[in-house]
């Protein structure tokens, strides 16, 4: 079962999605292990403040390093107890990967959550203050994560999209197995355009290769597709994206539609 840990300052923000859903029933299942840890709880002071003004002047408060450090203490703490006897010597062995969500952070991607998906263990720390005491980064965590070029108030919606992506990559976490494999990044391509029920909707006709029942011409249908989605909406992409000879030849054609003779 692969743990997941959150520490924050507001658990009420990720017990409800964890609780519903692909997370929900990944949970259910024991499948993951997700649990939402109070970070003020480790402040250590009668006043369980946890934040305090910057060295050196400047606005904004700074989260301390110690109740970070005392709450991933215990963490690490309940886990070798909870489970290190239902563990191998070479499982308990293994370190979690601490994760910092973070505007300064390498920008998240599908590659990413692939990864990350691969791991035991993972802790996230959502701040929701100017910014983390530097030792924190230097002695503690293990990656920094960012969303995109934008601010938020905290690290919770950050960390909560991340798992979502990393869960529904779990063995049995999503009722069709091949779903995530299709989806949009993972192949490096942006998806191919679906499809459903009626044929025909206000005048909109579902394309006519989909209702053929030819299994192989719809999946170079797909792949045709993909390509030109990916083309028209996100060309970076294709940059690193494995192409086939035939790829490669299908995107000549697409770019040289609209050009004049």
């Amino acid at each position: 079962m692969m743990r997941i840990d959150v520490l924050t300052l507001f658990p009420e923000m990720c017990e409800g999605v964890f609780s519903t859903s692909i997370l929900g029933k990944a949970r259910e299942k024991g499948i993951v292990s997700l649990n939402a840890v109070n970070f003020r709880d480790f402040s250590g002071n009668k006043h369980n403040s946890v934040d305090d003004t910057p060295y050196g002047g400047g606005g904004g408060m700074v989260l301390k390093p110690d109740p970070i450090f005392n709450a991933v203490e215990h963490v690490l703490g309940i886990t070798a107890n909870e489970e290190e006897h239902n563990r191998s010597d070479e499982e308990v062995s293994v370190k979690p990967r601490i994760i910092l969500m973070c505007p300064q952070g390498k920008t998240y991607n599908q590659k990413i959550a692939e990864e990350l998906a691969q791991e035991q263990h993972l802790i996230f720390i959502c701040g929701h203050y100017e910014g983390y005491d530097e030792r924190i980064r230097e002695h503690l965590v293990t990656d920094e994560l960012s969303m995109g070029d934008y601010v938020l108030t905290g690290g919770e919606l950050p960390a909560l999209t991340v798992i979502d992506s990393i869960v529904r990559l779990q063995p049995g976490a999503l009722g069709n197995e091949t779903s995530a494999i299709s989806d949009s990044f993972s192949t490096g391509l942006l998806e191919y355009p679906h499809y459903t029920r009626p044929a025909e909707f206000r005048g909109w006709k579902v394309p006519d290769i989909l209702l053929s029942g030819h299994h192989a011409n719809i999946d170079i249908w797909r792949r045709d597709q993909a390509l030109l989605r990916t083309l028209e909406r996100r060309p970076d992409l294709l940059e690193t994206a494995e192409l086939t000879l035939k790829d490669k030849q299908t995107l000549e054609r697409l770019r040289n539609v609209d050009k004049p003779e």
